[in-house]
């Protein structure tokens, strides 16, 4: 690192790549959400759909370990396709929900209602999240070499570096933060999108957790009353 370097944040300069731990283990968690689920939620058959998404994440891993800064394009549509993957599975376990609650379908269990929404809402967050990480000025991969000066997402850090460690720079854990904050306040909250898809996929998050929230929430107190 020259001396103009260390003027420059983190973020705005190369650096060693992320860690992969993080974002794997939010993929395995989504997987092991989406064995549990009730198979209604499910496209069938559901050991195909995550052996395939173990899949994915293997090849991923294998390729680029332990720390994410190889910039290949196949890797790219790899990362690309696994959250493709997560994010329709994601979709179809919200989409049975919502009819299911608005057709009066599912059980009049409260418990196993509740359960299930709040698994799929906790999913649709970890998906959001892994989206934002993964299209966030390129991707991982491209931030570590900082191919992107422009952030698609203004966190707070980025504002007031002298409030930041000297190396920080956005991570995934930070990337879940946005969505899960996203999720319950309806809103940003300390990170701006900047881009016009950045806005685009929150308003999209926001839409969804509101409307799995509020029917899941209505059924489960129509059902104890």
């Amino acid at each position: 690192m020259t001396d103009s370097d260390d003027n420059v944040p983190a973020w705005q300069r190369r650096t060693a790549g992320e860690s992969r731990v993080a974002a794997t283990v939010a993929v395995l968690a989504i997987v092991v959400l989406q064995v549990l689920l009730p198979n209604q939620f499910m496209p069938e058959p559901t050991w195909l759909l995550a052996a395939l998404e173990v899949v994915l994440l293997g090849f991923l891993v294998v390729a680029d370990p332990v720390r994410i800064d190889r910039e290949e394009t196949w890797l790219r549509w790899g990362g690309l396709a696994l959250i493709g993957l997560l994010a329709l599975a994601t979709a179809w376990s919200a989409n049975r929900l919502v009819v299911g609650l608005i057709d009066g379908t599912l059980s009049d269990d409260p418990a196993g209602l509740l359960g299930s929404g709040g698994a799929i809402w906790l999913t649709n967050v970890v998906v959001f999240g892994l989206g934002y990480w993964e299209f966030d000025r390129g991707g991982p991969a491209a931030r570590a070499h900082a191919r992107q000066t422009l952030p698609d997402f203004l966190f707070v850090q980025m504002q007031n570096p002298e409030l930041a460690e000297p190396e920080w720079e956005p991570q995934f854990i930070d990337y879940l933060y946005l969505a899960y904050t996203n999720a319950t306040a309806f809103s940003p909250t300390d990170v701006m999108p900047m881009s016009r898809w950045a806005k685009t996929m929150m308003m999209a998050q926001s839409a969804i957790s509101l409307v799995l929230a509020a029917l899941v929430i209505a059924r489960a107190i129509n059902v104890l009353h």
